[in-house]
Parts: C-alpha cells; structure tokens; sequence
C-alpha cells in the first residue's frame, strides 16, 4: 500500500522518471504525487499508482 511519507520507485519504462525514487506527499482518485530531491532541485510529479511502487528506503529495494 502507498501511502503519503512513503518511498517509491518508478517502475513505468515508457516514463521520463523510469528508475527515480522519491517520497510520496499525497494520494487520491488513483494517482500520487511523488517528490523528487536532487542536489540543488526539487520537482513534485503525479503518477497512476500501478506506474510506482514502494520501496525500503534504507536498502533501495522493492518491498515485497
């Protein structure tokens, strides 16, 4: 379950973010809003949720 606080990893091939993590700020009609922090940018994108998936964010990997 992806819930806001959460870390996550896009895992859609066709998307421009394929492979980024970032934290989850909010959740509603199917979709998240996942910011990214990168160095000296932050960028807030909205995703389907079957295009993210949560991830332990102290390991890097896929929670299963």
């Amino acid at each position: 379950m992806i819930l806001p606080g959460a870390a996550v990893r896009v895992t859609n091939t066709n998307d421009i973010y394929y492979g980024y993590q970032g934290l989850v700020q909010r959740v509603g009609d199917g979709n998240a809003a996942v910011l990214f922090e990168g160095g000296n940018w932050d960028k807030l994108v909205t995703f389907k949720l079957s295009d993210i998936e949560a991830i332990d964010a102290k390991a890097g990997r896929a929670k299963k």
